[in-house]
């Protein structure tokens, strides 16, 4: 199907506001789901692990989705998809800052001595922290005002992207490895695999292409 007919057939299906607003309700699922399961008393034996499981894994499958916006948008033409990529990286930020949160407040209950311990005996968390790190500023730097003040600087920051693409399923590998069962990481390796392997591939072509 011609990229100008799916485009038609799309807006006139659904509106951007529509599709806004069903992402919105995607991304927050996650979080009305556990808040659910805290009020109904389903978070099983061990609450802490169920909710730092559970927010990485949506911190991942939100990394997914960012770095999928481009990709789909340049296959189907759509260029409101664009508009939907900051949504999905704000809510990555945000699972992840749970995930990051549980652990220093539930799990060690502030206790500075054992964090750091944790920070230099375990290597899945120091990588952890590290893509963290590297998603704080692209979280703070997210408003149109700071891309406006940032100019090409901005741009160039954000390719921090693909860094924590390699470092957050680092993490979540590293820490399954330890109890043999990477089978759903290795899904997300694949994933994000394929996705920046997409990336490398149209970059490559713009080049090629601007060549005389």
């Amino acid at each position: 199907m011609p990229e100008w007919i799916f485009v038609k057939i799309t807006n006139s299906l659904v509106s951007y506001q529509t599709l806004r607003l069903v992402a919105i309700a995607f991304c927050l699922s996650p979080l009305i789901r556990l808040v659910w399961f805290g009020v109904s008393d389903q978070l099983t034996a061990n609450p802490i692990e169920l909710i730092t499981r559970f927010t990485g894994s949506w911190a991942l499958i939100m990394l997914c989705l960012t770095l999928a916006i481009t990709p789909l948008r340049k296959l189907s033409g759509w260029n409101d998809l664009l508009k939907l990529r900051r949504l999905f990286g704000l809510f990555c930020f945000f699972y992840a800052a749970i995930h990051l949160l549980t652990w220093i407040i539930l799990d060690h209950y502030f206790d500075w001595n054992a964090i750091y311990q944790d920070l230099f005996k375990r290597t899945y968390i120091t990588v952890g922290l590290l893509a963290f790190l590297c998603l704080l500023p692209l979280a703070i730097t997210s408003t149109k005002a700071m891309q406006k003040r940032l100019g090409r600087k901005w741009a160039q920051l954000h390719q921090l992207i693909y860094l924590i693409a390699l470092l957050a399923p680092l993490h979540y590998w590293l820490h399954k490895a330890s109890k043999n069962d990477t089978t759903t990481v290795n899904v997300y390796i694949a994933i994000l695999f394929i996705l920046l392997l997409w990336r490398i591939g149209y970059y490559y072509k713009l080049r090629h292409q601007a060549r005389p």
